[in-house]
């Protein structure tokens, strides 16, 4: 009876060192990084890539590798304030949100209304990567 007494608290801990680890991994997950390197001020110079990027966002028009590769995470990544994204995803979202809403605004109210219908998400995003 002694025996099962002292190892059942080191067994419960070890399952909480393991669970906790397992939760710290799952929170630092990101996103895919293989596109971090997108010269986003080249991007959103452009009037037609940056219209191609948003088409597809916005189911007007075929995605590329590259638009694509963006889309498949982008509800959620509005939806999560961005919080699996790195710091150069962060950069590219703020500043494509930024030329959007100035230079696309039509298309900007479609984004808005796709991905976030109700405004409940696109304010939290934006202040999440306010700073990049």
């Amino acid at each position: 009876m002694h025996a099962v007494a002292f190892f059942a608290p080191n067994i419960i801990m070890k399952v909480i060192i393991v669970l906790s680890a397992l939760l710290v991994l799952s929170s630092a997950e990101t996103y895919n990084s293989e596109n971090d390197d997108l010269d986003i001020e080249k991007l959103v110079s452009d009037p037609a890539s940056l219209g191609a990027f948003l088409d597809c966002f916005n189911d007007k028009g075929a995605c590329d590798e590259l638009s694509g590769d963006f889309k498949k995470d982008l509800r959620e990544a509005v939806e999560q304030a961005c919080e699996k994204c790195t710091a150069a995803q962060k950069h590219i979202f703020k500043r494509f949100l930024e030329v959007i809403k100035v230079q696309k605004a039509d298309d900007y109210k479609i984004f808005q209304q796709k991905y976030d219908p109700e405004n409940k998400y696109l304010p939290a995003l934006e202040a999440a990567i306010a700073k990049y």
